[in-house]
């Protein structure tokens, strides 16, 4: 990294040997790290680097923050869980551009991806992600319901594979039941669905169920929720778990 440069590193869900070598590298060199206290906590404290840690609901004030460091010369790094690109810290860096003073366009901007969560709990599962799928955030902060209303009965209705985030929350407890509630009157019940919480770190737990028999309130903010096409299925296999997979055909039966 050069002076007055800002890298957005993605450090994956949970597990060291899941961020990149790019990602750790960005970390180590900055003069400055800025983000969510727990996720600046998971690197090693270095001599004379600065940690700037904020809490989680103010994606845009951090974003300037960083921003302001980089401008005046300083090599900061962003982190982010999962990928920063996917309902992270990589939009609200270019949101605060976009509305920001001139001379921040051309600081040195860059992106290191990481492991998303629903990477890790797709590779956890099995191959659910094998065929056509797609990523909704349940979050209303940012979006009236009736877009996630609109976007949740048209992935339903194209038979996408759906990967839900920010599921639940204290302050959202409700809309996980009604996303359920939309797709039984759209879907299978035997659509098989799998709720992967905490995926790779010590609390981690998956559990594999049906839309039919599924309880939404399972699910928290750490939680992964993914819901299956027509064609996904479970593959039992003796002494564990089955798999859960989407072939890479569609239409082709069993």
């Amino acid at each position: 990294m050069t002076a007055g440069s800002l890298w957005v590193v993605g450090l994956g869900p949970g597990p060291d040997c899941w961020v990149t070598p790019e990602a750790t590298a960005a970390a180590a060199q900055a003069t400055d790290l800025v983000g969510y206290g727990p996720y600046i906590d998971r690197l090693p404290a270095r001599e004379g680097q600065h940690r700037h840690s904020s809490d989680n609901r103010v994606e845009l004030d951090r974003a300037r923050h960083a921003l302001e460091l980089a401008a005046s010369g300083r090599r900061v790094a962003v982190v982010s869980g999962g990928d920063p690109g996917v309902f992270a810290m990589a939009a609200a860096i270019f949101e605060a551009v976009e509305a920001g003073p001139p001379e921040w366009r051309g600081l040195d901007i860059r992106v290191a991806p990481g492991v998303s969560a629903m990477q890790a709990a797709a590779a956890r599962l099995g191959a659910p992600l094998g065929h056509d799928f797609c990523a909704i955030s349940l979050s209303d902060n940012l979006k009236p319901w009736s877009v996630v209303e609109r976007r949740l009965t048209a992935a339903a209705q194209g038979d996408f594979v759906i990967a839900f985030y920010n599921p639940a929350s204290r302050a959202r407890p409700t809309q996980i039941h009604d996303a359920f509630a939309l797709l039984r009157r759209l879907k299978d019940g035997a659509t098989p669905v799998a709720f992967a919480r905490a995926v790779g770190r010590p609390d981690e737990r998956i559990v594999l169920t049906t839309l039919e028999d599924a309880d939404p309130g399972v699910a928290d903010m750490s939680t992964l929720v993914l819901v299956g096409s027509g064609e996904t299925r479970f593959l039992d296999r003796p002494g564990g778990e089955p798999w859960l997979f989407t072939p890479r055909h569609y239409g082709g039966g069993r």
